[in-house]
Formats: structure tokens, C-alpha cells, sequence
């Protein structure tokens, strides 16, 4: 059996899993930093104690010709190679904007590159596993992942290709693993609350080995190996944001439409609603609010009244990903089409508000600067959203 990214939490719990479980006897353990990678000399000596003979090799498996020598060496040297799990992987999460091509590069290397040298190295061999560890992310998204869903991605589709092919074959598409170690190290607590509040629930290495057996035991090329939050779905439900995927897992509430464009209409009147009649400073002051509302959500806060609604996003704890949750929390409760970048370019909370009410009235900054100098009207806020 090989598995690459073995010294990271996916691939050590089903390194050890493999062992103790399945009787697996003989491992490569294969990554860049081989026996010097954090962990490995740990990993090594407890297979080896559980009766399993143990080679850590350092590859690139990104490298196509150090993954031939690789299992050209395998196969002069060790019993027929049978089994071959894929868990390496890289982060680099960033807004699409900030991509750059080697930021993608990076990414896709660790997942593509090196899954389709796996996949070439091994299409002769009668491999009994040929698992690659995906994620979640590049089955219903993720916000500053898209490098990320998009290597995954590759991996979903790889493993359909072999299955097609008649050969060994299946994508577990990960969710969260409450582990701490190798991708999900940097996680802090505001990451793991949001990813909290998209419905994911955090697994044990009990239960994503657990899941693991389940997943191989279906003939599916995709499995989704994830644990969920019904409470927080059925709030995701009441929010429109739900991804589709889930939709028959949450309380969806009566009044909400199939179509996400009667949804966004609805929102948009409703708040019209609440503006008509108003002046343009009360107009303003519930617009702030209604922000607030939403960062303080983000945030984890109790309250809007714990955002200051003149302190800039970065100051208040935003990054890249909180920036984005939020431009989707407002995008639902207006109703408006709000560009990406809505929070960079409008940096506070009264900035984001003054742009709303722009959009709501269709109006434009006057000379003194002040976009909200027209009053909204039911009429003016149903007409077709501003990009």
C-alpha cells in the first residue's frame, strides 16, 4: 500500500487505520520531506509496532518521473504494490481576484499533478484500492477556496475515469476533521465557527475512518464523507443559502421560491418596505444597522451593537473568507447583486451601507459626496438589480 501525504491528519489516521483494521502489512509512506517530514519517525514506529513493515520514501508525487522511479523501485524491491491512497494536498486560499496563476499552480500541482502521475504510474497494475482524498469544497464550494474546489474537483473526476476504465477508483470528498495537523492547522477559531455555520460539523479520526469504510463499500466513484449540522442547514434554509446539494436535509421555509431571482426580489422589496418614507438619514441608520447585524453574525458576535459601524472590516477582525460570508449574508438580506469586492471597497460598515442605498435608489453621489440624497421608493426598489 502507498500513501502519499501520510504525515498529515487525513493520511496518518488512515495509515494506522489500514494497519489495525484491514491487516495491511506493507507500507510506503511516501512524501516531499520523506522520514524528515514532522511526525514521520512517530507514524513509522507505531505501524511498525502494530505489526506492519514500514518504508518512508521521500517523492514529489507532483514530479512525474520521480513517481515512475518511485514504483519502478517498488516493484524491484517489495511485494506487488496493491493499494494506493492519495492524501497529499496544499492550501493557498485566497479570493479569486487575488489569484495569481502560480498561487493556482501550487494548489493544483499537490492534487492534480500528482494524482494523474499516480493514476499512470498504476494503470497496470491490479490494485485492489485506488482511493484520493477530496474535499467537500469542490462539491458544493467553498469562499476563498476556489483553487482548492478546483484541484478537488480534478480528483472527483479522475476517479469516475477509472471506475469508466474498469480499474480501481473513489474520491472521498472530506469534510471537516476536528484533528488538528497538516491543512487544518492553520484554522482558527473564526474559521472553524464559519465552517460551523455553513453546516458542517467537525468529525473524529473514529468517525471519518467510520465513514471511510462506508465509502468504500459503495461501487460510487464520489463519496461525501462529512458529518452535518442539521440546526445550522435549516438556518441556512431561512437564509436562501442553502447549496443544493443539501436540500433535502434542512427545512426549507414555505414562502421561499425555488428561483433564487424571486428570492432576491422579495428581499429587495422587503427592505424597500422598511425604507419608504423614511428620511435619507433614517434610511441610512437602518441600513448601518442592517449591516452591522450581519458582520456582528459573521463575527460571532451577540449583537449589532458590538460593531462599530465606522471601524474599517480589517480592524474589526474580517480577513479575505469573513469578507466574502459576508457580502453573501448581505447579497440575501437585500436582495442585491453585490460585487465580490464589495467589502474592500467600501472598508466600514457605514461605507457598505451608503453603497446600498446608492443601489437601492439608483441614485448617484452628488457633489457633497453623499449617496444617499434620494429617498427610496417601493417602485425604484423593484426594479432590476444594479450590478
Amino acid at each position: 500500500m502507498v500513501i502519499t501525504g501520510a504525515t498529515g491528519a487525513v493520511g496518518g489516521v488512515l495509515a494506522r487505520h489500514l494497519v489495525g483494521a484491514y491487516g495491511v502489512r506493507h507500507l510506503v509512506l511516501a512524501s516531499r520531506r520523506g522520514d524528515r517530514a514532522e511526525g514521520a519517525a512517530e507514524l513509522a514506529a507505531d505501524l511498525t509496532e502494530a505489526g506492519a513493515k514500514v518504508q518512508v520514501v521521500a517523492c514529489d508525487v507532483a514530479d512525474r518521473a520521480a513517481v515512475a522511479g518511485l514504483f519502478a523501485q517498488l516493484s524491484r524491491e517489495y511485494p506487488p504494490v496493491r493499494g494506493v491512497i492519495h492524501a497529499a494536498g496544499v492550501l493557498d486560499d485566497a479570493v479569486i481576484t487575488s489569484l495569481t496563476p502560480d498561487r493556482i499552480d501550487t494548489v493544483l500541482r499537490a492534487k492534480v499533478d500528482a494524482a494523474w502521475n499516480l493514476h499512470q504510474a498504476t494503470s497496470d497494475l491490479d490494485l485492489s484500492m485506488f482511493a484520493l482524498c477530496s474535499s467537500i469544497a469542490a462539491t458544493v464550494g467553498s469562499p476563498g477556496q476556489g483553487n482548492y474546489s478546483a484541484a478537488n474537483a480534478f480528483l472527483d473526476g479522475l476517479a469516475a475515469h477509472r471506475q469508466a476504465a474498469g480499474l480501481a477508483g473513489i474520491s472521498l470528498a472530506w469534510g471537516l476533521w476536528e484533528q488538528p495537523g497538516g491543512m487544518t492547522a492553520h484554522l482558527s477559531s473564526r474559521d472553524l465557527a464559519r465552517m460551523s455555520r455553513s453546516g458542517l460539523a467537525p468529525m473524529s479520526p473514529a468517525e471519518a475512518v467510520e465513514l471511510f469504510d462506508a465509502a468504500l463499500a459503495i461501487d460510487h466513484p464520489l463519496a461525501v464523507a462529512t458529518l452535518l449540522d442539521r440546526a445550522a442547514l435549516d438556518a441556512r434554509a431561512q437564509a436562501g443559502a442553502l447549496p443544493a446539494l443539501f436540500s433535502g436535509l434542512a427545512r426549507r421555509p414555505r414562502r421561499r421560491q425555488i428561483d433564487d431571482t424571486g428570492d432576491a426580489t422579495s428581499s429587495k422589496s422587503a427592505l424597500a418596505q422598511r425604507l419608504h418614507g423614511l428620511a435619507a438619514d433614517e434610511q441610512l441608520e437602518l441600513l448601518v444597522g442592517l449591516v452591522c447585524l450581519q458582520a456582528a453574525a459573521v463575527l460571532g458576535r451577540p449583537s449589532a451593537e458590538d460593531v462599530d459601524p465606522d471601524t474599517e472590516f480589517g480592524d474589526l477582525g474580517f480577513d479575505s473568507l469573513t469578507a466574502v460570508e459576508l457580502r453573501n449574508r448581505l447579497k440575501t438580506a437585500t436582495g442585491l447583486t453585490l460585487p465580490p469586492t464589495v467589502i474592500f471597497d467600501h472598508p466600514t460598515p457605514t461605507a457598505v451601507a451608503e453603497y446600498v442605498a446608492q443601489q437601492m435608489s439608483g441614485s448617484r453621489p452628488t457633489e457633497s459626496g453623499d449617496p444617499t440624497s434620494q429617498v427610496v421608493e417601493p417602485a425604484a426598489a423593484e426594479v432590476s438589480v444594479h450590478a
